[in-house]
């Protein structure tokens, strides 16, 4: 599935990667925990969480996860989102709750990593 068909199954605002909306996902994984990404997400991933920090990019870089969706109409602030420029992370807004995203995206075919 495509970063730009998660855009508009979840309804979502992209904060960065425009040009990067082709780019292929492969599963996704929710969770607030980076620890859990970290033992179990798969790479190619799109990472569903509701924390707003930069470790979510760090964590998202070290698992060469594609796209970062941020749930809860979080928004983060400038220094994430920089992060995730100079780490070529895509990153989308919804105003979904986390399950909510993960039930749409698992509904249109996505299946989750581990």
């Amino acid at each position: 599935m495509t970063i730009e068909r998660i855009k508009n199954l979840l309804d979502a605002d992209v904060l960065y990667g425009n040009e990067c909306l082709d780019r292929e996902v492969r599963y996704a994984f929710s969770s607030d925990m980076m620890s859990d990404v970290l033992a179990y997400a798969d790479e190619h991933s799109a990472l569903i969480t509701g924390l707003c920090n930069p470790q979510v990019v760090r964590t998202a870089e070290m698992l060469d996860i594609v796209c970062i969706i941020f749930v809860r109409n979080k928004i983060p602030d400038q220094n994430i989102l920089a992060l995730a420029e100079d780490k070529e992370i895509v990153i989308l807004c919804t105003g979904h709750g986390m399950f909510t995203a993960c039930g749409i995206l698992y509904s249109n075919g996505l299946l989750g990593g581990a």
